[in-house]
């Protein structure tokens, strides 16, 4: 068996919901891609926070881990985080989010 598409890791990371801004983190734009390791089962998922100081970092990390290592043949999660890009919203979340954000 075969570790999950990055379709299926995008689909349940969108039940990651950012607690501050009511946002799946898939929509705000905070993943910035994976890296699999089919031999070891492990996936990366290399991802940003809002700010640096984001009081949900944790949390948001926490439910990210939570949600990719359930998936099946999934053995291992690791969850990067970096802030190379800044988030930036303007550029990042998807027209859904910038709705909700009030970004035009």
């Amino acid at each position: 068996m075969a570790l999950p598409t990055d379709e299926q890791i995008m689909e349940v990371l969108k039940s990651v919901i950012d607690p501050e801004i009511h946002i799946d983190i898939v929509n705000l734009g905070l993943i910035y891609g994976f890296e699999k390791d089919e031999d070891a089962g492990l996936v990366t998922v290399r991802m940003t926070l809002t700010s640096p100081g984001c009081p949900y970092g944790p949390e948001i990390q926490r439910q990210t881990h939570m949600v990719v290592a359930a998936l099946p043949e999934v053995k291992s999660a690791n969850i990067e985080i970096t802030f190379s890009p800044p988030w930036d919203p303007r550029t990042m979340a998807t027209d859904e989010a910038k709705d909700i954000l009030g970004i035009f």
